[in-house]
């Protein structure tokens, strides 16, 4: 007989610095499968060039699916290479984001969210689209991103450049 669980109360040892990603989307208007399929189908992509490439910094990831939403919890080695993936004009993630931002940003169809928590250290959330009941912006308090800054790594650290790798909206 095989167990395929560890037995008993165990814990996680994961070094500081490394980083918890939740990102995923959400159907806004079902009826319109031309808008968020195209963005539903890009994770996979994603997640598979991950995969083949450990090197990037991706640790293990895990999807959920919940009514309309679709969940991708995350673990990476560190900020800097989750940074350096979601910014590279070499990777599946950077021309995803332009098309979305091209076809999709201002209709409301779908929206996209993620949320970055670096273990003993700091967090940033970005919403598109999305409900303001909705992850930790639903349990604080949702607010307008220029309050914070328009890239993910200058939200976690206030002393990197506000210089995002897409045009902000």
């Amino acid at each position: 007989m095989s167990i395929d669980f560890m037995p008993g109360r165990t814990t996680a040892d994961a070094p500081e610095g490394t980083v918890v990603f939740l990102i995923g989307i959400r159907v806004n208007r079902p009826l319109k499968p031309q808008k968020w399929f195209p963005v539903f189908r890009q994770m996979p992509r994603m997640l598979k060039e991950l995969g083949d490439r450990p090197e990037l910094g991706l640790l293990t990831a895990t999807t959920y699916l919940s009514g309309r939403t679709a969940l991708v919890v995350q673990y990476w080695a560190s900020a800097e290479l989750l940074n350096a993936y979601a910014t590279a004009r070499d990777h599946a993630h950077l021309p995803a984001w332009r098309e979305f931002n091209r076809r999709i940003k201002d209709t409301g169809d779908v929206g996209v969210f993620h949320e970055t928590y670096v273990l003993g250290g700091s967090h940033e959330t970005i919403y598109v689209n999305m409900p303001a009941s909705f992850g930790l912006a639903g349990a604080t308090t949702m607010q307008p991103i220029t309050s914070k800054g328009n890239r993910a790594l200058h939200r976690l650290d206030a002393t990197v450049p506000d210089t995002p790798a897409v045009e902000p909206y």
